[in-house]
């Protein structure tokens, strides 16, 4: 069983890329979610969460070989970006900001998403990137709404 985990937390190869694999595990999230419908607000919360637990359990069973928070656990990013998304208009535009800004704060880590990190087992794996993606969600709103007000037509 926890070979599968470590498969499901590297995202099979991913996880392994040679360079970066966080940063190649978000735009493989970017990706499909460009693709993907975009189910109702509360389908969304739902598999928010339920992503979230497997994620907080594969990370923590994939550490037990890997290490804790080990470069090739990707699943962590999966939660991050997929939240960093949220409410982001389907763009080009919106998707690359959405990435970028996700993958600044997930190195930054601020608002305590460097403390969250030392949490034992997935739940540190995880909560970084949760923050992360949930500080993203709210620069990109903001600067959205602000666009918006702005009157440029995004």
């Amino acid at each position: 069983m926890r070979a599968l985990a470590r498969f499901v937390a590297t995202l099979g190869p991913a996880g392994f890329f040679p360079v970066a694999p966080a940063t190649f595990g978000s735009a493989i999230v970017a990706l499909i979610g460009w693709f993907l419908p975009v189910p109702p607000l509360p389908v969304t919360f739902v598999l928010l969460a339920i992503g979230t637990a497997i994620a907080i359990w594969v990370c923590g069973e994939a550490e037990k070989d890997l290490g804790h928070d080990a470069k090739p656990i990707i699943a962590d990013e999966v939660i991050g970006q997929s939240i960093a998304l949220l409410f982001m208009p389907h763009t080009i535009m919106a998707f690359v900001a959405a990435f970028l800004v996700f993958r600044v704060l997930d190195v930054w880590k601020p608002f305590g998403a460097r403390e969250a990190q030392k949490l034992p087992g997935g739940f540190g794996i995880v909560a970084d990137d949760a923050i992360a993606g949930t500080v993203s969600l709210i620069v990109l709103q903001i600067a959205w709404f602000a666009m918006r007000r702005a009157g440029f037509g995004v």
